[in-house]
């Protein structure tokens, strides 16, 4: 099968928010871009429009959908939104800072990665919680465009790192290995029209660096 017959999925992480800027958990709260993810989504649009994109789809939170637009102005595409691409459900540590999380959850420190780090705190969402919807709405994505076409996903950080390692069949120490990609970067999937191998093509493209934190 010749590559330009693969569709390609490019995965979108939002634009900065204030509580990415101070460290604060995010999960499903609605919290929208602040002043620099404005200019972050902006600045990604034009090289995302460049791809020429045939379809968009975004997670309904604020901050996602928001980036999304500018994606879709610039690529002459309506937003489609799907829940099923928002970030992990962080219960009781929804706007929290990671030290005010260890105070009240002591016995998230030590865990490795985002679903270690919410074990036990009520509300939160598992890896397999998410892995049972993120997966699917990407796998529906990638379907929805024809041979040789690309898709973008806009969602959010772990939710995203997730998605992907188990969309490609990845064992989680290897996903834990990833990164959480910055705001506005990006990464890209081929997926063979005819079921064989997926392959992850980059990871964490972009130039607009800002904070990391939850959601």
């Amino acid at each position: 099968m010749a590559e330009q017959e693969a569709r390609r999925v490019v995965v979108l992480r939002h634009g900065r928010t204030a509580w990415n800027r101070i460290g604060r958990a995010q999960g499903q709260g609605d919290v929208p871009l602040d002043e620099v993810g404005h200019a972050q989504a902006r600045a990604a649009a034009p090289l995302l429009a460049a791809l020429s994109p045939a379809r968009l789809v975004s997670s309904d939170l604020t901050r996602a959908a928001q980036t999304a637009a500018y994606v879709g102005e610039a690529c002459g595409l309506e937003v489609e939104l799907d829940p099923r691409l928002r970030e992990f459900d962080v219960g009781e540590r929804q706007g929290l800072t990671w030290a005010e999380s260890v105070e009240r959850f002591p016995w998230i420190a030590d865990g490795v990665g985002l679903g270690e780090r919410l074990a036990g705190v009520p509300g939160a969402e598992s890896d397999a919680d998410v892995a049972a919807r993120v997966v699917p709405a990407l796998e529906e994505a990638a379907a929805s465009v024809g041979p040789g076409q690309t898709v973008v996903v806009v969602t959010h950080g772990a939710a995203l790192k997730l998605g992907i390692g188990s969309l490609l069949g990845w064992d989680e120490t290897v996903v834990r290995a990833l990164a959480v990609l910055d705001n506005c970067h990006w990464a890209t999937l081929r997926v063979p029209v005819d079921g064989r191998a997926r392959r992850l093509l980059d990871y964490g493209v972009g130039d607009f660096a800002s904070v990391p934190a939850i959601g």
